[in-house]
């Protein structure tokens, strides 16, 4: 260490190199799931790929599944991103949950043959539908509709956040099942939405409000 370096600027300067370590050997993993399938695809390829030795990729990456969840991690966590700059918290629930999907649903279509591969794989391999993440992230929207008043009340917003998760999940699976796209994705997700906030939303004690007007509430 340097008379100018201080301990602080030392542990940043490795974080920092570990954090790009790990970039690379997470871009360099999906580019291989890719080109040659998850399932043909080694630590060892990755290793050498990303001209590391084993050991390395498995010092970040304790098993290849690990990178199929850094993968949901950071999609969600580019959506939240997203959101936080638009001051999303301040929307209503609805549109806020909406902003949410759709935003996946963009990263899905944007980047199709990454998620045909890795969705797949993510079902069979990794948690993708054990992991709670997704759901608490949704959860945590309607609990702000609730405490503002803008949602039914008896609304289990856990129960809420699974529903939607699973619904978008269950139509992103379908529509990388086939090739070309079986369907519009933004399209699908948005009348399941409809579908589950007209069961949600409070339409303030009269009839159900029509899906095109809950889109926008």
């Amino acid at each position: 260490m340097t008379s100018r370096e201080t301990p602080t600027a030392g542990v940043g300067r490795r974080a920092r190199r570990l954090r790009e370590a790990r970039d690379r050997l997470y871009g360099t993993a999906v580019e291989l799931f890719v080109e040659q399938g998850y399932e043909a695809t080694t630590m060892e390829h990755i290793a050498d790929r990303a001209d590391v030795s084993r050991a390395t990729v498995f010092n970040h990456f304790a098993q290849k599944a690990g990178i199929l969840e850094e993968w949901g991690v950071r999609r969600r966590a580019r959506v939240l991103e997203i959101l936080r700059r638009e001051h999303a918290e301040q929307r209503p629930v609805g549109e806020r949950l909406r902003r949410y999907i759709g935003e996946l649903a963009t990263l899905n279509i944007d980047s199709r043959a990454e998620t045909v591969v890795l969705m797949e794989a993510s079902a069979r391999f990794g948690q993708l539908l054990r992991d709670p993440s997704p759901e608490r992230e949704l959860a945590r929207i309607v609990e702000d509709g609730v405490r503002r008043g803008e949602v039914r009340r008896g609304v289990d917003p856990a129960e809420a956040g699974s529903l939607i998760a699973a619904g978008y999940f269950a139509g992103v699976l379908r529509w990388t099942a086939a090739d070309p796209e079986p369907f519009d994705l933004r399209e699908r997700l948005d009348r399941m939405l409809d579908m589950i906030l007209l069961g949600v939303l409070d339409a303030g004690g009269g009839p159900s409000a029509p899906p095109h007007e809950v889109r926008r509430p």
